[in-house]
């Protein structure tokens, strides 16, 4: 019993509940200050930066993406002077921790390896304008649109709805399909003995009807005539360049109206194997 009292009275309670006081205090207090500069710098950052931004002659994708990712920086910094301040106040000696980590250094530079990649690999994107925030790209196996750019990591929204978080240094390949115009492959399928003549008539028949209606069509449709496809089925072959991220949309579209007009015409049609090819414009030119 009487150690035990030596080691209670040894204790100071009393200095014991005044520390503890005393870094509740500075905690709140650095937190309530903590809020106030994230306010304040938000606020500076979207009159400053983002109007800075909104002055420049980059589209507006370009522009939501650069303030996207500095307002990533921002953040970082403001929450690692955070944690720094708060390891300073509970008593954590904050330069043993720093010469203890030129011992771990082989370990953290290691760990810390595919960080850096992923921050540099991010930098040489925005800087090269691979893509930008809204733009239909496909990266790897993934098909989307741009959500975020960040240090770490690019986010693609799938058309399913799925969000993908993908680390910037495993991008080595992007397809940017928001970049020129796209090219919809209309192949209607037809017979060995069809009246070809009939058909191109009826194609530009419809062309010059109904593209009027559709600027999305960028340019004349480019009739290539019958060719086999690679599961053998001999198509009639239409080329349609329109606008980025209406391929589709235009394909259902023409197919429709080709398929009809060349019934009312007369034309007999086999059972159709539907084919879709999206290609840029650039690899039409070259």
């Amino acid at each position: 019993m009487t150690i035990l009292e030596k080691y209670w009275d040894q204790l100071h309670l009393d200095q014991i509940g005044v520390t503890l006081i005393s870094k509740t205090v500075a905690l709140i207090n650095l937190f309530i200050l903590f809020l106030i500069l994230k306010r304040v710098a938000e606020f500076f950052f979207n009159k400053m930066v983002v109007k800075s931004l909104a002055l420049t002659t980059q589209s507006d994708a370009r522009k939501k993406t650069i303030a996207r990712l500095l307002h990533n920086c921002l953040n970082y910094t403001l929450y690692f002077f955070l944690i720094y301040s708060i390891l300073n106040i509970i008593g954590v000696p904050i330069s043993s921790l720093l010469a203890g980590a030129g011992i771990a250094g082989l370990a953290i530079g290691l760990g810390a390896q595919g960080f850096l990649s992923d921050v540099v690999n991010g930098f040489f994107i925005l800087l090269e304008n691979q893509y930008e925030v809204g733009d239909s790209v496909v990266i790897g196996s993934v098909t989307g649109t741009i959500t975020s750019l960040g240090l770490r990591t690019t986010q693609v929204r799938d058309f399913d709805g799925t969000l993908h978080f993908i680390p910037n240094r495993s991008i080595t390949v992007v397809s940017n399909q928001s970049r020129g115009d796209m090219r919809a492959r209309v192949d209607l399928p037809i017979y060995a003995h069809t009246d070809l003549e009939k058909v191109t008539e009826v194609i530009k028949a419809v062309n010059k009807t109904e593209l009027p209606k559709y600027p999305q069509v960028v340019e004349t449709p480019n009739i290539l005539g019958p060719v086999y496809t690679s599961g053998g089925q001999l198509v009639f072959r239409i080329d349609l360049f329109v606008d980025s991220g209406q391929q589709n949309s235009m394909y259902s579209t023409f197919y429709g109206l080709y398929q009809t007009a060349l019934i009312d015409a007369g034309v007999e049609l086999p059972t159709p194997i539907l084919t879709t090819s999206k290609t840029s414009s650039t690899s039409k030119k070259s």
